[in-house]
């Protein structure tokens, strides 16, 4: 099977764990970055163009698109798509999990619970949105977001008010969500490959830091999950419709709260942390994905 994993940065863990597992499976495999990919619109003819030169032969593609090139990431995938190659990560499934209010709105439309959130366009409605979210502090979260950026935490009416009203002279929409302290900062990732969830892992985070992500200095260690917080995770990511996400849950006095749906986790901590060959599980979703499009690799 030729296979292309869609990255920027050839060198990051991941990248390096999804390309040794391939070839462990004596797969052909490229990394190619999604941002020097040219797209190329013909009704008879459908390009994927590389650095000028046409790609040919791409039985499947690992999407790990960032999220400041969420918008062509996801261009790039539907484009492949169309050409009716598979992927572990679909264009429509990676854009409704970047958009956080998006991803919210249908979580909780499915009864999925989650921390309340408010997102708004009036400041002047602001007193009465804190109130309904709940008492400070409250987190304010840009809508597209990754690793903890653009999360802050407003300690009082007036400093959450100016923060939202700097995202707003920068023009960039943010959510009003209700603050859990009970966590102490903790929060339990949950990885999912193929309906099946492969690893969970509890994130802590650093003294006086909220954000419980690993690349900030929190720690981690392996976790049992309850039957609520499995339940939660893999109706959330097939509600997206992801075949590989990382589901991140609070464990607050109501009961778990899904935080997060990622499209494209990260797989440095979580595998060391669990022990867990997570690459090979993704990449055995991956053969049953081709095999079900072609029968047996390249050949349809």
């Amino acid at each position: 099977m030729n296979v292309a994993v869609l990255s920027r940065n050839p060198g990051l863990y991941s990248t390096q764990s999804l390309v040794l597992a391939l070839r462990k499976r004596r797969h052909k495999v490229q990394v190619l970055d999604h941002m020097r990919c040219d797209l190329i619109v013909d009704s008879r003819n459908m390009e994927v163009r590389y650095d000028g030169y046409r790609l040919h032969d791409i039985e499947a593609i690992v999407p790990r698109i960032g999220a400041s090139a969420t918008q062509y990431g996801a261009a790039v995938i539907r484009h492949f798509e169309a050409l009716g190659v598979p992927t572990t990560v679909p264009a429509e499934a990676l854009m409704k999990s970047r958009d956080k209010l998006r991803c919210l709105q249908l979580l909780a439309g499915a009864g999925i619970d989650v921390p309340i959130s408010a997102f708004t366009n009036n400041l002047s409605v602001l007193n009465s949105l804190l109130s309904r979210v709940g008492s400070m502090p409250v987190i304010l979260k840009l809508l597209v977001s990754t690793q903890g950026l653009g999360v802050l935490k407003a300690d009082d009416k007036q400093q959450a008010n100016t923060m939202l009203e700097a995202f707003q002279r920068l023009q960039q929409d943010a959510l009003i969500q209700e603050f859990i302290s009970e966590v102490g900062g903790s929060d339990i990732r949950i990885f999912i490959v193929d309906g099946e969830i492969v690893a969970s892992m509890e994130r802590q985070a650093m003294p006086g830091e909220f954000r419980s992500n690993l690349h900030l200095g929190a720690s981690s260690r392996p976790v049992v999950i309850t039957e609520q917080e499995a339940d939660f995770a893999l109706r959330a990511v097939e509600l997206i419709g992801l075949k590989v996400a990382g589901v991140d849950i609070l464990r607050s006095r109501r009961g778990p709260l899904v935080l997060e749906v990622n499209a494209s986790p990260g797989l440095e901590g979580i595998e060391t942390t669990t022990g867990i060959d997570i690459s090979s599980r993704i990449v055995a979703c991956l053969e049953r994905c081709v095999e079900a499009k072609y029968g047996a690799y390249g050949t349809e």
